[in-house]
Parts: structure tokens; C-alpha cells; sequence
């Protein structure tokens, strides 16, 4: 069977009883779970390449009994079996029409470590960094680091043979790799490695003993056309590693190393792990032009470095755009440079790095660039820079428009002393298909991430792609390079491995495939016998593909080219998957499921507005299900390089699933709380007593959808703002004019936030206008309530008229500013796409949170605050979302820290878990408590008792309040506290 027949393509009712089947008898074996459902299937059709394949299912396996059974039951229904880690391989590696099975939701333990001999066994779903953090303390680390350490898988590693940024030092996987654990097709274990109990490398049944001996022997037969044959690069991952056992003792696990699950099922894997160096520096070296980078590379190599990173003219140019590296590339670039070279030393000894550092220096004026180098030596900036290098990709990949960076030739590798000339001639390839390129990444060891930029939706495009492909091959074997230097052959690159190592060893390498699954069941199509790289029909964008949007979208999505344009942003490289820093995504991180995650959300709703998982998929229950766990965080907005902003789109899809479903009791109540809010308040003791009475609790649960686990906010006097209403001639038109937003929140349940905030403002100096509202005498809002639930429309009207009355203010001079972050950022987000047009864009222009109005001014030595010493107290600072997601928690850390005798201790934390009504949900208050748990609610624990909470988010606040019975404060607060005594 070829690997194109072992592509399932069954008629629809054929495909219904062979899923049926199967999921009636995978039900019966696994511990774990399958799932055959459309919107399951397809989060799980693609990977970070341009390929889609739809599944028959998705195994979530608990153990290697679990895969084994998976493996026999597949057997039966002749289905093949795609084993998959992080999902972020780039070349449709472990995606397929059989049985896509999940190791990393729940088969990623630690089985076995050793600290004293370096040494480390665990299953396939471990992620790397995951990994990194359990042997740091002993001084270990496991040295083969790709750019997606933060969520690629050791059994996905193993797989596809991969390198990252310090192989120049530490190799690639099959120079760490001791020994694999792995399953034949037919679930059958067995184990090869270097072992102490067998000198053959083999335990097991004698089947895998006497496998063991064959493809030694092919080995060796073949052993003339191996050295001729495999190119002498360190970058070499393609086909299969006979090479290795041609070695004087050889490794047998190498073998199954890079086979990309072709071979067997991986269950462990045993690694050998490296010593942390106690100090890392970093020359940042500039150049003019990237042939003359390409043409230093080879110099600064003969330096010793660890690594030395491409970071190109298109990584500059689009990450001075996006926030989150903004600062990092003003810090680290100098002038005007094409392009960086990342160049890392690593060691004990800092006063040597740091003379490696000056001989880097010299090189580079050796060579014409003098005082080209900056010098990063400082841990927390070499951090920074190295997000950058990991994020490049993804920064590529925000290009918005169809045409995009293209991966399929990204990781050829070429010796040094032609990288010069090897990228010259591939950029003339591009030049004569009508395209260029993008670079970047490991310039050290000649392995360039190149991707001309093509639209896949194009066949005149998929043609180019082809041309393009053949031609860098080409160019490849004449300069004695590989191919397939990191990230595998999957579909991209398969059909390219007889070119480069010949018909005897394409033979060679089928005869391995045969002798280890004949009935090629393990991911058919893959290094050979191959699927066709250009084959439309594998491709995420189909010839009949079409983003079909809704009939009328309710937010402006004319900056991204359409809300269809917006989804596709998302290029599946998962960034989104990181468990630790930032705090995207939270749901993910408390749950593992890719349904609950930036990716599988974008995913399922690409398929479903291009009607791939069948009619009005958009506004189905099943996408209600998909969203029903993002909080609307924002933290997407900021940390997903290309974009994805799902906050948005949430708002975007429920404005159509409400409008076809109606609309719950719940969402109406908590949508209409700033029109009832006034009158709440006088009937406060009434409505307060819900939390004093279980009874009441329950009934406010069954009819109105609020869990009886949660308090509610109290209701309360309402605050109101002092003097008369303003007008905008009193405007003096300086810095000092403002108005002081009340949001319902604090205004209705804690107003002593913007009393305080008055008398700090009034103390700073500034002038409090009061705006009353043109129409109506309700208070002005930012409609985040009515957003939430989608309500775009109740919520446009909200803008307009917030925008109505403070429009002639701002003309005037004056700014906004206000304490809740989620209302007072509506108006630098949501506004500009609910009425876009230069009035919005003023007033996002002239908003700020009470912080960033006096952190700004503090350092513009505009203003003063008389603050008295606080007696060395300590204070926990958590984030709203929010803030993160617009780059301010550097705001509030400043005015905290202007506070005499206040320590400021920043909690490194994900969502709270509450996010606005989402923790106030039945459904929805475990994992409200699980986000909080894994690292606000321990790190509070840990603080003294007399010691500060501040966090600026209503919700954040009730959330600490209900989970640990802990008073947090708004910044407010506690500048008011600090304030010096008035006489």
C-alpha cells in the first residue's frame, strides 16, 4: 500500500460506520478518550504548515496501554495512526485521515530521572520547557531548545529529529537521545537504546532483536552509498538515520529518532541532559546588507560561540509594529541595520565570556564593522532578545493579506563557507518567480529559515511554490548541503528525499518502513512513498476553499481585510500553548484541551464560517462550546505575534449566535447592570441579603444562572462626583484638565476607589471636570456589559453616547481617566470598532487608567505627589488582563513604587479566573478557581500577614476576596493612604 492509498477517502456513510466503529471500541479499551466529533476533528486537521487533513478521530491516551490498544483497534478498521505532540511541526507531520493521537494532554510524565548521572525517561506529551524547569534546580537543562520550547513535545522532537539555536554546541536529538520506548503497529513493546542488560541495544521480544539485526545489516550493505551519499552538514534530518548504525557500537533509538512516527509509537523516551552554564552574554552585531552578514557568519563561528542567530530586515521592520517587542528592538539595534546576527557565548567563567565579547567586537571590525556590536549581558535583557529570535516566524506570519511567508524549503543547511552564495541564488529564484523572501534563524551551523512569500489560496501561486521547491533542491545537492536540515520531511519535503540521496538508498529507507510497519499504518505518506507536496486537496485553503463571512458583521474588521481575514490569521504555530510566562491562555492552562486555546478557537472557527463542518456551524451550540471558556482576556491581542485578537471575534460570534438563540436571563441581567444600577443601590439592603441566606444563593442559581458558590458585590450608596457639571470652555486646554470616569463597578459597589482617586488627582494638581451626559441623566459607560454578551448594537449606542459628551472636552484638551481597566480600555479597543473614525481614535487617543495618567506625568516632571513613608511595608501587585494586554503594568509598578518605604512585589500570573461574569457561572466556577490556582492564589498564599494586595480590576479583587478571604485594593487606595496629612 502507497502512502497516497493509505489516505482515507471514504464516502460520507462509509466514513460514519467506520467512526462509529471505532469509537464504540476504543470506548471500551482506553483509560483515555476519542472523540469523533466535526469541531474536535478539525482542531486537530492541521498543524503549522499549509496542509489540512480532516481526521476519522482524536485519541487523548492516558498510557502506553492506551496507545497500544489504539494501534490493534486501528488495525482492525485498516485506519492509520498519526501520533502528534504540540502540533507545531511545519511540514504536515502528524496530521493524516486515520487516528490522530494526542500525547500531550495527558501522556507527559517524568518516568525516571537520575540527577547525579544526568539522565531523564519521560513519555512523549513532556514539553520541553516543562521539562527544563523540573531538572534546573540540580544544574541541568536538556540542551536542544527549538524557537517552541515554551509548547513542542520531547515524543514530538524525537519525531522530527529537532536542533534548535545551540546545536553549534549540543547537537541535535539524535546526539541527546539515550533510548526510546515505542510500540510496533500492532501494539507490540520493545525498547532500543544503548543498554547494560543487552549489548545488542534491544529489549524486547525477539522479533524487535532479530528487526535490530536486519537493519543493521542494511546498514552495512549499504555502507559505501551512505558516506557518498548523506550530506556532511550537522543540519541533516531527512529520511531515515542509517547512518547511525553504521557507528563502531550504534544507538539503535537514533534509528527511530526523525522517523516521524513512520516506524513505531513512541512511549519514552530517555534523554541525556546537560549542564547549565552559570553565565550566558550576548553580541548583538549589525550589518548593512545580509550578504555581508552571510559572508561574516563563518568568522564569527571560528569565535566558539553557542549559538549565532539571523534576525532579518523583515523581523525588524514588522517587530517594531508589534507591542510586545517594540522596546526589545529599540534597545538592541543601533541606527539603521539590514539585519542582526545574535551571536552567544555561554560558560562559568563571566570575566572570559566577557573578552569573547570583545573579541567578537574586533572580528567585526577585522571585517568592516566597526562599533557594530552591542552587548547584552544582563539576564532579563538577553531574555527579551531571545523572544524576539523565538516570536520571528511568527512575526513573519503577521503579514496580514492572503500572501504569506511560506514554509516548504525553511530549513535547508548548506556548509558555511557557500551560505553566502546558497542564499544569493535562492533569493535570484525568488526574484524570477515574482516573490521574495524571508530569513532568519541559525546562521551558525548554515541552516537559514527562508519562506518566499506566495498565496496558498492562488494555483498560480502553488505552481511557484513548485518551481521554487525543485529549484532550491537543485541548488542544495551543488552545494553539498541537506535538504531537510530541522524540522522533517513530512509532506512538504518527502517527495525530495530520492533526489538527494539517490534510488539505492530511497529503496533502502522503503525497506526500513516495510520491515517496521508492512502494513503502513504509521503516518502513510511521510518520508516515503510520499503524499505530493502541491496537492491541493491536503491544503488548509482548498481549491473550493471560501471564508464565507457573516451576512453583516458587527464590528468593523476593515483593518485586518474582513472578520474571515482576522481568523486566518492564526498560523497554528501555537504560541498560544505556553503553560508559564505571560497570560495567554488561560483556559488552556487550566484545562490542556486545544479547544479551550487561541489556536483551536481560530481553528474552529475558520472550518466554520468556510461551512467545513457543515451548515450553520458558526452559530451552533458546538462553537458555543468552543468559546465558552475564553475569558476575553486580551492577552492574545498582545502576546500572539500575528495578531489574534479572540476577544473580538467572541464578541463577533455571539452578536450572531444571540441573534438566532435569543438571549439567557443571565446575560440580560449582568448586560442591563448599568441602566438598573441606581436603582439597585436603593433597594441594596434587600438585594444584599442573597448571600446571607443559602436559599437565596440556590434560587438566584436556578433562575438567574449565578452560582451559589459565589458572593455577589454589594450593593451600595453610589459615588458622585463633586461641583458642578462642566463645560468645555473651562477647559484650559494643559495637562492638568480631566475627567474622572466613574465606571458602574466602582461607582455602585466601591465607591470609595474614586474618592480616593479625587482627593490623589486633586493633590497631583490636576483640574476635575465633571461631564454630565448629553442625553439621559444615567451616568456615562463604555459598554463593556452589553460587549460581553454581544450585544453590539445596546453597546454601540452606549459609545456614541460616551463619545457625544466627552468629544467637545477632548477637542478642548482635556483627558479621561479611569480606574477599571475593562471600561476604561473599551475605549482604545472596542470603540474604534463599534463607530470607527478619527472622533473614536481621539478619544482612544486621550484615555488613560488613573496609573498611566501619573506615571507618565511623574516622569515628565510635570507633577508632584506628597507621599509620606509607609513603614516598609510590603505590596503584591496582580495584573488585570487587560493591562497586560496593553503593555500598562509597568504604570502601576511605577506610582507604587513612588511610595516611600513600599516594596513592590509583581506576581507573575495568568487571568484571575473571574473575568467579569465568567466565575460567576455554574459551569464555569471550577475552572474560574483552577486559573487562579496555578499562580495568583499560591504566590498570595506565600505573603505575610500584614503585607498589601493591589490589584486594579473589579474582578480580579473579588476573586482573591472569594477564593482566600484576602482585602485587595485598587492603586488608588494606597496612593490616598500615602498621601501627606493636609493641615
Amino acid at each position: 500500500m502507497n502512502g497516497t492509498s493509505a489516505h482515507i477517502a471514504t464516502a460520507p456513510r462509509a466514513a460514519a460506520r467506520l467512526a462509529a466503529g471505532l469509537a464504540r471500541r476504543l470506548a471500551e479499551q482506553l483509560q483515555g478518550e476519542a472523540r469523533f466529533d466535526a469541531f474536535t476533528r478539525g482542531r486537530y486537521s492541521t498543524d503549522a504548515s499549509i496542509y489540512q487533513i480532516m481526521p476519522a478521530g482524536v485519541v487523548l491516551p492516558r498510557s502506553a496501554a492506551d496507545i497500544a490498544a489504539t494501534l490493534r483497534i486501528a488495525a482492525e478498521y485498516g485506519a492509520p495512526v498519526i501520533l502528534r505532540g504540540g502540533g507545531t511541526s511545519q511540514n504536515g507531520q502528524p496530521i493524516g485521515s486515520g487516528l490522530v493521537v494526542d500525547c500531550s494532554r495527558h501522556f507527559n510524565d517524568v518516568l525516571a530521572y537520575d540527577p547525579e548521572a544526568g539522565t531523564i525517561t519521560v513519555e512523549p506529551g513532556m514539553v520541553l520547557e516543562r521539562l527544563n524547569a523540573r531538572v534546573k534546580a540540580d544544574g541541568w537543562f536538556f540542551p536542544v531548545e527549538p524557537s517552541t520550547a515554551t509548547r513542542c513535545t520531547i515524543g514530538g522532537m524525537a519525531g522530527n529529529n529537532s536542533c534548535g539555536a545551540r546545536s553549534l554546541r549540543y547537537g541535535k536529538m539524535s546526539d541527546n537521545v539515550l533510548a526510546l520506548g515505542a510500540l510496533f503497529h500492532d501494539g507490540e513493546a520493545f525498547e532500543f537504546g544503548l543498554s547494560d542488560n543487552a549489548v545488542s541495544g534491544v529489549t524486547g521480544s525477539s522479533r524487535a532483536e532479530a528487526l535490530a539485526g536486519r537493519m543493521r545489516a542494511l546498514a552495512h550493505t549499504h555502507r559505501d552509498e551512505i558516506v557518498a551519499r548523506y550530506p556532511q552538514v550537522q543540519r541533516r534530518v531527512g529520511g531515515y538515520n542509517l547512518d547511525a548504525l553504521i557507528e563502531a557500537r550504534p544507538n539503535l533509538a537514533h534509528l527511530l529518532v526523525g522517523s516521524e512516527g513512520t516506524l513505531a509509537a513512541t512511549t519514552a523516551v530517555t534523554l541525556k541532559l546537560s549542564r547549565l552554564p552559570k553565565h550566558r552574554v550576548m553580541g548583538v552585531c549589525h550589518f548593512p546588507s545580509f550578504r555581508a552578514a552571510m559572508e561574516t557568519t563563518q568568522h564569527i563561528v571560528a569565535l566558539n560561540p553557542v549559538a549565532v542567530e539571523l534576525v532579518d530586515n523583515n523581523v525588524l521592520v514588522l517587530g517594531a509594529d508589534i507591542p510586545l517587542f517594540r522596546t526589545t528592538l529599540a534597545d538592541i539595534t543601533r541606527g539603521k541595520p539590514n539585519c542582526l546576527l545574535l551571536a552567544e557565548f555561554a560558560g562559568d567563567d563571566l570575566a572570559s565570556l566577557e573578552r569573547d565579547l570583545k573579541r567578537l567586537d574586533a572580528c567585526m571590525a577585522d571585517h568592516g564593522y566597526a562599533d557594530a556590536v552591542v552587548e547584552v549581558v544582563e539576564p532579563l535583557r538577553q531574555k527579551s532578545v531571545w523572544e524576539v529570535r523565538e516570536a520571528c516566524l511568527n512575526i513573519m506570519m503577521s503579514m496580514k493579506g492572503d500572501a504569506k511567508p511560506v514554509s516548504f524549503i525553511e530549513d535547508c543547511a548548506v556548509p558555511l563557507e557557500h551560505l553566502a552564495a546558497y542564499t544569493d541564488a535562492v533569493t535570484e529564484v525568488f526574484t524570477k518567480h515574482g516573490t521574495r523572501g524571508t530569513w532568519y534563524a541559525h546562521a551558525s551551523v548554515g541552516c537559514l529559515h527562508v519562506r518566499p512569500i506566495l498565496n496558498m489560496k492562488e494555483a498560480g501561486d502553488v505552481r511557484r511554490m513548485r518551481a521554487i521547491a525543485e529549484e532550491t533542491s537543485e541548488l542544495v545537492r551543488r552545494y553539498k548541503g541537506s535538504y531537510s536540515g530541522e524540522h522533517g520531511d513530512g509532506i512538504s519535503r518527502s517527495e525530495y528525499i530520492a533526489p538527494l540521496f539517490g534510488p539505492v538508498l530511497t529503496r533502502a529507507f522503503e525497506t526500513v518502513k516495510d520491515d517496521f510497519d508492512p502494513e503502513n499504518r504509521l503516518n502513510p505518506g511521510k518520508i516515503v512513498r510520499p503524499l505530493t507536496m502541491d496537492d491541493r486537496s491536503l491544503f488548509r485553503f482548498k481549491p473550493d476553499y471560501a471564508a464565507t463571512e457573516p451576512m453583516k458583521t458587527a464590528l468593523d474588521w476593515s483593518d485586518w481585510g474582513g472578520f474571515g481575514a482576522a481568523v486566518e490569521m492564526c498560523n497554528n504555530n501555537g504560541t498560544c500553548r505556553k503553560l508559564v510566562g505571560g497570560a495567554m491562555c488561560p483556559s488552556y492552562r487550566a484545562t490542556r484541551e486545544e479547544q479551550h486555546l487561541t489556536r483551536g478557537r481560530a481553528n474552529s472557527l475558520r472550518l466554520a464560517i468556510s461551512g467545513q463542518l457543515g451548515k450553520d456551524a458558526f452559530t451552533s451550540p458546538e462553537m458555543k462550546r468552543t468559546l465558552d471558556l475564553c475569558v476575553s482576556c486580551k492577552a492574545c491581542r498582545r502576546e500572539c505575534p500575528t495578531g489574534v485578537d479572540m476577544a473580538k471575534m467572541k464578541i463577533e460570534f455571539l452578536h450572531h449566535y444571540h441573534a438566532r438563540h435569543g438571549l439567557p436571563l443571565r446575560e440580560r441581567l449582568i448586560a442591563q447592570m448599568p441602566i438598573y444600577a441606581g436603582i439597585a443601590a436603593k433597594l441594596a439592603p434587600l438585594l444584599n441579603l442573597r448571600d446571607r441566606y443559602p436559599a437565596l444563593a440556590a434560587l438566584s442559581e436556578r433562575f438567574a444562572g449565578l452560582s451559589a458558590k459565589r458572593t455577589l458585590p454589594r450593593w451600595r450608596r453610589p459615588w458622585r462626583e463633586q461641583g458642578e457639571a462642566a463645560h468645555p470652555s473651562d477647559v484650559v486646554g494643559d495637562f492638568r484638565d480631566v475627567i474622572l470616569l466613574g465606571d458602574t463597578f466602582n461607582r455602585a459597589f466601591e465607591r470609595e476607589n474614586l474618592e480616593a482617586a479625587e482627593r490623589v488627582l486633586r493633590a497631583a494638581g490636576y483640574r476635575l471636570h465633571r461631564a454630565d451626559p448629553m442625553r439621559g441623566r444615567r451616568p456615562l459607560c463604555c459598554g463593556r456589559t452589553w460587549l460581553a454578551s454581544g450585544q453590539t448594537d445596546r453597546a454601540r449606542q452606549e459609545a456614541q453616547r460616551t463619545l457625544d459628551t466627552l468629544l467637545p472636552f477632548l477637542k478642548a484638551g482635556a483627558r479621561v481617566v479611569g480606574l477599571e481597566p475593562s471600561c476604561l480600555l473599551t475605549f482604545r479597543d472596542e470603540f474604534a470598532a463599534l463607530l470607527p473614525g478619527a472622533e473614536s481614535a481621539l478619544l482612544a487617543q486621550r484615555s488613560v487608567l488613573f496609573e498611566e495618567l501619573l506615571a507618565g506625568d511623574l516622569a515628565g516632571g510635570r507633577i508632584e505627589l506628597p507621599l509620606a513613608h509607609q513603614g516598609n511595608r510590603v505590596a503584591h501587585l496582580h495584573g488585570h488582563c487587560h493591562q497586560k494586554s496593553f503593555g500598562l503594568m509597568g504604570a502601576v509598578e511605577t506610582v507604587l513604587r513612588a511610595v516611600p518605604g513600599l516594596e513592590v512585589r509583581v506576581i507573575e500570573s495568568s487571568c484571575c479566573g473571574m473575568a467579569g461574569a465568567f466565575g460567576y457561572r455554574p459551569e464555569s466556577i471550577a475552572t474560574s478557581f483552577a486559573m487562579a490556582e496555578l499562580s495568583l492564589f499560591p504566590a498570595l498564599r506565600a505573603a505575610a500577614p500584614g503585607d498589601l494586595v493591589v490589584a486594579d480590576g473589579t474582578s480580579c479583587r473579588h476573586q482573591i476576596h472569594d477564593g482566600l478571604g484576602i482585602h485587595a485594593e485598587h492603586v488608588a487606595r494606597v496612593l490616598d493612604r500615602a498621601l501627606t496629612p493636609r493641615h
